[in-house]
């Protein structure tokens, strides 16, 4: 297991890993104005394909932020529906500033008003559906029962519509709104038909040798195609503090950056920093998740394909246009682009 790294050391390795241009960083930003603010508000997120902004204290630290909070969020329990976000309930108490979060998840928020503005994406990829021995395809899933614990049904919601399932009528859910019920242990002991997990359970599911995958959102269409998190900021800190909301964008994408090159590293900083208790999880994870597809990727058409996607199956009444206008701001990534050498 590598070594713990001291700030000086993380700050070498992330210039020495190329940290998209994390050396030269000073010089870029003496020209700028400093942040509006030096505090900031983070999700608390124990998933590890949310690793880079777990990570991104120290870059965070090097953008002018002096106070830097990661907010426990209460666990989300999907329900057999979109079921309630817990980071868009905190964005509307104004209890955290910035947070990486699903399409699916935070595009219902936008709609009803939620201060959500979605400043890019961070990585696609990270959900997979298991099933047991016998069933192949979502088709297959008719008339079967399915797990869920931190995932999205809406999710597997779509992913059955497009082919031609009622999800509320052909499959049965289990899900973990009631803390006793553990649909990942019922999966693992064969008293349910399929389970749909993002990390750490797809690697605790192959730990323990348990059914099959039959669709990874890392590399099966059309779904790897776009991004899985993307960064979403609460509206009145990007309205209030620009230069701020800019320098954040930054360090979380040098973080991202810093994730797909030095895997073992980010694994064991987010063991350090108490995100999870696995390192070797977390290494899959990092391995596994595509962090660096960030550059390639058009956030502007993830947020068309979902908001369609939702629209469609009639779990929002928004346009995917009025989406985009009431959620998304892609100035500061544009920017970044450019700066970062995109």
């Amino acid at each position: 297991m590598p070594m713990m790294q001291t700030r000086r050391r993380f700050l070498t390795t992330l210039a020495a890993a190329g940290g998209a241009g994390f050396a030269h960083a000073p010089r870029v930003r003496a020209a700028e104005e400093a942040p509006e603010t030096a505090s900031v508000r983070i999700d608390k997120d124990r998933s590890t394909c949310a690793a880079p902004q777990d990570v991104a204290e120290e870059l965070l630290r090097a953008e002018g932020f002096t106070d830097i909070r990661y907010v426990e969020m209460e666990p989300y329990r999907p329900a057999a529906a979109l079921g309630h976000n817990p980071i868009v309930l905190a964005m509307e108490r104004g209890e955290i500033d910035f947070a990486m979060n699903f399409p699916v998840l935070f595009i219902p928020g936008i709609e009803t008003g939620a201060p959500i503005i979605v400043l890019g994406g961070v990585h696609s990829g990270c959900f997979e559906l298991f099933a047991k021995e016998g069933i192949r395809s979502i088709a297959e899933l008719k008339g079967k029962t399915v797990g869920l614990n931190a995932s999205p049904a809406g999710l597997l919601m779509l992913m059955a519509a497009q082919v031609g399932l009622d999800p509320t009528k052909d499959i049965s859910w289990i899900t973990g709104t009631d803390p006793s019920v553990r649909p990942l242990e019922l999966f693992a002991e064969g008293k349910i038909d399929a389970f749909l997990g993002f990390p750490p359970e797809p690697q605790e599911l192959r730990a323990r040798r348990a059914g099959h995958v039959i669709v990874s959102t890392t590399v099966d269409h059309p779904w790897s195609q776009y991004f899985c998190c993307m960064l979403t900021a609460h509206r009145g800190f990007v309205r209030k503090y620009p230069v701020a909301t800019k320098r954040v964008l930054r360090a979380i994408l040098r973080a991202t950056d810093f994730c797909a090159s030095e895997p073992a590293s980010a694994a064991q900083r987010l063991v350090d920093g108490g995100f999870t208790q696995r390192y070797d999880y977390a290494l899959q994870t990092l391995n596994e998740v595509p962090y660096n597809n960030w550059r390639e990727y058009d956030p502007e058409d993830t947020m068309r394909f979902y908001a369609l996607r939702l629209h469609e199956a009639g779990l929002i009444k928004s346009s995917p246009q009025k989406i985009l206008a009431d959620g998304t701001d892609w100035r500061f990534l544009n920017d970044l682009k450019r700066e970062l050498k995109a």
